[in-house]
Order: C-alpha cells, then sequence, then structure tokens
C-alpha cells in the first residue's frame, strides 16, 4: 500500500511551463510503472483552451488546459489531487480554488516564497474541510509503483537506481526537496525501499506536521519502518517525538535532523529553509530535537554518513523477524526512448537530414558563417558586404569587391515615395499595418517591372559573353526569343539626363582596373540601343547585374542585393509615416478613369 498518493489518484496541475515539466516528469514515473498518466487536465487561465503535449515513451498525450478548477473537475470527474506550480502572490487563492473543489481531497503545493500569513490560512482552511493541504515548498509526493506528485525522485535513471517500480517497506518524510531524493536512494540500497514519501516543504508553517502523515503511515501495514529528516527552527520534530513515545507503535521511527553547526555560529542565525532557525535561547535546535527523538525511542544516527547502515540494521531486523521478505528484482525495465538528439550523440541512430545547409552554423556560442565565426570577422574588419558574399557566394570577398557592394546598395537603397514598393509600403503604414507586413507588402512589388530585372538582365548579359555573342546577334536573337532586354530602358532618364547611380557605379568600377567583360558588354548594348531610341539606356538594374556576374555572383542571387538594398529605404518610408501619423490613403476619385456605362435600369429578374 500507500498513502496520499496510489494508483487511483488523478491530477489536476494549476500554473503553466514550471506545471508542464512536472507533468513530463510524472509521465515519465507513469511509463516506468507501465500506468496511464495521472495528469488529467491543467488549470492556467491564459492559455485556457488550448492543449499541452506530455511526451509519454515514445509517443504523446494531449492533456487540455482550463481557466478554472471548477471547469477541469467538471470535464475529469476522476480528478482528486491538486499540484499547484502558481507564483506566490497568486498561490493562496489557487490553493483555495484547489481545497473548495468538493472532487479534489489532496493539494500540495510546490511554489517557494509563500507569505506565512497565506500558508496557515491554507492549512488551517484543509483541516477545516477534512482535507490535506501539503507545502508550500514542497517538492511533491511519490509512492513507489504507484504514483508521482512533482519532480520528487529526480531523472529516470534515479528513479531506476531507487527502485520506485515497486514498493519497498520505508515511509519518508523531509522538508528538504534534495535531500528527499538521497534518503529515498539511501533507504534503496541499505534496505528493500520506499512505500511513500513526501517533501513537506521548509517554510516556518507547512500545511501539514509530521504527526499527520506518521498517523497515516502507522495505519498502512505495508510501511514497516518511517525516515525523518529534519532540520533546526520550529517544534515539528519535537511534536513527532512526543507522538512516537506517547504509545507503543507498529513503525519504527528513524530521525535525524540537519544543523549542530549552529552551535558554531551565533544564536538566532537563519539560513537555508524559511524555517531553519534556531531560538535565541536554544529552542528547536538540532540538538535538543535528536535528543528529543531518542528520548521517545526513535532511532538517531550520530551523523548523517550513519543514517544508511541505521536504515540497514532496521531493514535486517525486519527480515529476521519475517516481517519483510527478500524481493526479487524484475529482469528488465522500460527504457526511456531517447530524443533524437541523445540518439545521436550516442552514435545509435541515423537521421536522415531535412534540409542541408552548406553557409551557416549557429549550434556553437556563435553564428559562424561559411565556417568563419561572426566575431572574428568583425574584430578584424569585415563588414556588411563580407558577410554577404560569404552568406550568397560562400566566398571571402575582397576589400574591393566589397566596396563595390557597399556603393551598389547605399545607391539603391531608394527611389523616392512614387515607385510601386514604397507606395506599397506607405499605403499599408497609413493604414495602421505594422512595419513587417507594411515593407513585406511593399517587396511583393519586385517582380519584372520593378527591381526584378537585376537577376534576368545578369543572366542574359552572361549568356551573350559565355556564348561570344556580337551586339547585333545579341539583340536578334533577345528580339526573336525573349523579348525587349532586361536592364535597358529608363521611363524618366535618358541620354540627355542620365542616370548619376549609373554614372557614379561604372566609373568607380572602371577606376580599379579589373576585369568586366559583362559590363563592357552591356555597354557596348547602351551604345547601339541608345542610338535608336535615347531613353533605352543601361540603367540601374542592368549596371548591378552586370558588376555583379562580373564578380562573381551567381545569377539567382543577384535580386537579393536590390531586395537588400531597398528594404532599407522602405523600412524609412514605413517610420516616416509613423512619424507623421499619417492618415488613411484613399484615391481622388479625379485620378480614376470612370470608364463603366452610365446608370441604367436593372431588368426583372428571369
Amino acid at each position: 500500500m500507500s498513502i496520499l498518493a496510489n494508483k487511483e489518484t488523478r491530477v489536476v496541475i494549476q500554473g503553466g511551463p514550471a506545471g508542464v515539466n512536472a507533468a513530463r516528469r510524472m509521465a515519465e514515473f507513469c511509463y516506468l510503472i507501465k500506468q496511464p498518466l495521472n495528469v488529467e487536465a491543467f488549470v492556467y487561465p491564459p492559455e485556457a483552451g488550448k492543449t499541452n503535449e506530455i511526451p509519454y515513451g515514445s509517443g504523446l498525450i494531449t492533456v487540455p488546459v482550463y481557466a478554472t478548477v471548477a471547469e477541469a473537475t467538471k470535464h475529469h470527474p476522476a480528478i482528486n489531487t491538486s499540484l499547484v506550480y502558481i507564483g506566490a502572490d497568486r498561490a493562496m487563492k489557487a490553493g483555495m480554488e484547489a481545497l473548495d473543489d468538493p472532487h479534489i481531497k489532496l493539494v500540495s503545493m510546490i511554489t517557494e516564497g509563500v507569505p506565512e500569513k497565506d500558508a496557515k490560512l491554507l492549512g488551517a482552511h484543509a483541516r477545516k474541510l477534512g482535507k490535506i493541504f501539503n507545502g508550500p515548498s514542497s517538492i511533491g509526493i511519490i509512492s513507489a509503483g504507484a504514483c508521482r506528485l512533482g519532480v520528487i525522485g529526480g531523472a529516470y535513471d534515479n528513479l531506476v537506481l531507487s527502485k520506485l517500480y515497486r514498493e519497498g517497506s520505508f515511509g519518508v518524510i523531509t522538508k528538504s526537496g534534495g535531500l528527499s531524493n538521497e534518503i529515498i536512494w539511501i533507504c534503496s540500497q541499505f534496505a528493500d525501499g520506499i512505500t511513500t514519501a513526501i517533501g513537506i516543504g521548509g517554510d516556518t508553517y507547512p500545511g501539514t506536521d509530521y504527526v499527520t502523515y506518521l498517523e497515516m503511515f502507522e495505519q498502512d501495514p505495508q510501511t514497516k519502518a518511517v525516515v525523518i529528516v529534519g532540520e533546526m527552527g520550529g517544534d515539528l520534530e519535537e511534536r513527532a517525538a512526543e507522538w512516537y513515545g506517547a504509545q507503543k507503535r507498529r513503525i519504527k521511527l528513524i530521525g535525524i535532523v540537519s544543523g549542530f553547526c549552529q552551535e558554531s555560529l551565533p544564536k538566532g542565525m537563519k539560513f537555508g529553509h524559511a524555517g531553519a532557525k534556531e531560538g535565541m535561547k536554544g529552542e528547536g535546535s538540532a540538538r535538543s530535537k535528536s535528543e528529543a527523538l531518542k528520548r521517545a525511542g526513535a532511532i538517531v544516527p550520530p551523523t548523517f554518513g550513519a543514517l544508511g547502515p541505521a536504515i540497514k540494521e532496521v531493514y535486517q531486523e525486519l527480515l529476521k523477524s519475517g516481517q519483510v521478505k527478500e524481493i526479487v528484482e524484475p529482469t528488465s525495465l522500460p527504457k526511456l526512448p531517447k530524443t533524437v538528439e541523445e540518439a545521436m550523440k550516442a552514435d545509435e541512430v541515423i537521421v536522415t537530414p531535412l534540409i542541408r545547409t552548406t553557409i551557416s552554423d549557429d549550434r556553437g556560442d556563435e553564428p559562424y558563417y561559411d565556417g568563419y565565426p561572426a566575431s572574428e570577422l568583425i574584430n578584424k574588419g569585415y563588414d556588411i558586404p563580407h558577410v554577404i558574399g560569404l552568406l550568397w557566394d560562400k566566398r571571402l570577398i575582397s576589400k574591393q569587391e566589397a566596396e563595390i557592394i557597399r556603393r551598389i546598395i547605399m545607391l539603391s537603397a531608394d527611389h523616392g515615395p512614387c515607385v510601386s514598393g514604397a507606395y506599397a509600403t506607405i499605403l499599408a503604414a497609413c493604414a495602421g499595418i505594422g512595419m513587417a507586413q507594411a515593407v513585406a507588402a511593399g517587396l511583393i512589388m519586385i517582380g519584372p517591372r520593378f527591381g526584378g530585372a537585376v537577376t534576368d538582365a545578369g543572366r542574359w548579359f552572361k549568356y551573350a559573353v559565355d556564348n561570344k555573342m556580337s551586339v547585333d546577334e545579341f539583340l536578334a536573337y533577345m528580339k526573336k526569343n525573349v523579348g525587349p532586354v532586361p536592364g535597358i530602358g529608363h521611363r524618366v532618364k535618358s541620354l540627355r539626363n542620365p542616370d548619376k547611380r549609373v554614372k557614379e557605379l561604372v566609373a568607380y568600377v572602371k577606376s580599379l582596373n579589373i576585369k568586366t567583360p559583362c559590363l563592357d558588354f552591356a555597354l557596348q548594348v547602351e551604345q547601339v540601343t541608345a542610338a535608336k531610341k535615347e531613353n533605352l539606356i543601361l540603367n540601374v538594374d542592368g549596371t548591378m547585374a552586370a558588376i555583379l556576374v562580373d564578380l562573381g555572383f551567381p545569377v539567382d542571387s543577384l535580386n537579393g542585393f536590390f531586395i537588400l538594398a531597398r528594404t532599407i529605404g522602405l523600412i524609412g518610408h514605413w517610420v516616416d509615416q509613423k512619424r507623421q501619423d499619417s492618415r488613411l490613403i484613399r484615391l481622388f476619385d479625379y485620378l480614376v478613369n470612370y470608364a463603366v456605362p452610365k446608370r441604367r435600369e436593372v431588368p426583372p429578374l428571369r
């Protein structure tokens, strides 16, 4: 048997992420003992109506989230226990809500830092209702082979090492959450393990004391002995000693109290848990508590290191008297499935990658761009154009190439509010749309007629150079197979009104005395086309395309330079409109040609 938590325990967890983590730990224990998950619902108002996915073995169990405990127990009437993982300022309200629900008989509060007044009120309310309130600051409750409430017991491997998959003969009650796991382990190594272990919490006023649980263990025939771990401060251990010495008890009591070091420190010093404080006159000291337990007939080891042998001695007496029998351990136990990451580290599984990347790796302390740590690039004087080179072309470009890219981005960053991309962004900004969506609206405009000619221009200029075409051959080919030459022509600019951006780029690149076969060819095409019509000049898209192809960038990446540059301008237009608190834009009627029939009568419906 066990106390408080058993195979019939059904749980609602009040709380968010911490509660979900507890449910995952509880699911591991349920998987170990081959029992269904005992968490039936969560109560967390911010996520009411949603669900949490809890891993169970290699699968997932969907657990619903409700706004109130009443809703949870209405939909899951088997719920009889609540775990509270709510912040200290709201913990009392959550605890009262659970205690007031007629379905719930046990509330265990994990929350730390609960005000003492709140803890007193919760404990008193539970006693009034005839229910159990465990905590605050409880690590949880675990009954071997039956039920786990909270994260008590530790990781899955520790559950197995502590033999928590089957029932033993020793009960455990502790104030310390950390020590509870150690005592459970000691009971499994020096004896046959535990029936139930309870962390009552280390606060000054716990909701339930040692005596309450000792009474329960006394009534549980499977529990033959109980280990209590106390500490200085308060009188819970003295009351336990008084209870044990009042009459002959069935269970054997083993008690150990921490804090003898207090004898070397100033009186009244407080350390550790909220309740770990010796009185100014020595009341509540570790020594006085230990002496009280000894007088009551409890076994009190002289040191913590002697606790294991003391438990072993009691266990051997129980074996000799026939009260317990040697346990035959199962030959195999369920192994918790490893995550993909764990299995890969252990070289136990091969996973076919979903995607393949050759440009960046962020699995370490910082991003690596084509193998180069980002911080080293910064500290050695590299700049944004170099990062573009690494991510777009997998190479560390030269200083000259970086300067060309810097100029391309600067000269292409914006082209006023009237071009389609900027206008779309401005419309969205004036409609109250956020930056990301408004800028995306502008970027969507980039295509064959706005900015998107960069890639096409680069593709066809490169095609001509690679195939050693003359300008006439190229123009004839384009006319027959493609259409107008991308990168040639401008709506406003012409030979008489040249585009200064083009002049700037061409002049700078030519000043470097580097090979520019595509740019040279594009300029030759311009001479022929502009002679036919003066606005058929090499535009900025065509210039960027030819230069970037000459630098060795992949043709399919070329539009990216326009997108990257123009994003700077689109963000500027969005910020500009927000700064002005601009109103929603609606076209004036006089800007629309209403080429529709004049008003006419609607014929009868036939």
